[in-house]
């Protein structure tokens, strides 16, 4: 997905204010299992996927638990390291070799107090992010595991073909015989 359609499903942007913005965006390259984001850390950039797939997920002692997954045309940030400069809760590994479009969380703020339109197209950037983490809390704290399985089956079918299962059921917040029965039942 190239950096001008990603830009305008956030917020439709005017060419002068797209155009200031994407100079300071680069293209890179990541091999599948590189982890873009570490826990506990400050994360300078805000990235957009181009191309390929990754997981976000937080470690505890025992496992790893797998909390959303970016695909083609989606941002990939840490939103505390976005809006408090503080470390993150997740991290972030590439599944796939991914291209990304990276840009400095610096350059961007500077850029919200510059152009009221850019500022905009920030403020609708993180509102976005924000229904996501909604939808995600509500899911976990009111559906059953089938329930949230079937929604996976509906609006994201392609990461059965493209990610472990042992993620998904992480996902899902099961194990990952309860996903095969779960599976099964539905078949």
């Amino acid at each position: 997905m190239n950096i001008d359609d990603i830009i305008d499903h956030i917020y439709p942007l005017p060419t002068a204010s797209k155009e200031k913005l994407k100079k300071y965006i680069i293209e890179v390259k990541r091999p599948k299992g590189f982890r873009l984001m570490e826990s506990d850390k400050v994360i300078t950039k805000v990235y957009f996927l181009k191309k390929g797939i990754v997981r976000a997920y937080a470690s505890t002692e025992n496992n790893d638990i797998t909390f959303w997954f970016g695909t083609e045309g989606e941002p990939i940030v840490s939103m505390k390291s976005y809006v408090d400069e503080k470390p993150g809760y997740e991290s972030i590994e590439l599944l796939e070799d991914c291209e990304l479009y990276q840009l400095e969380t610096k350059k961007l703020k500077q850029f919200f107090n510059e152009d009221i339109h850019i500022a905009n197209w920030g403020r609708k950037f993180a509102e976005r992010e924000l229904v996501k983490t909604e939808e995600l809390i509500i899911s976990r704290q009111y559906k059953t595991a089938l329930e949230r399985y079937k929604d996976l089956l509906k609006e994201k079918p392609y990461l059965l073909q493209r990610v472990q299962l042992g993620h998904i059921a992480s996902y899902l917040g099961i194990t990952q015989v309860s996903l095969s029965r779960i599976r099964a039942e539905i078949r």
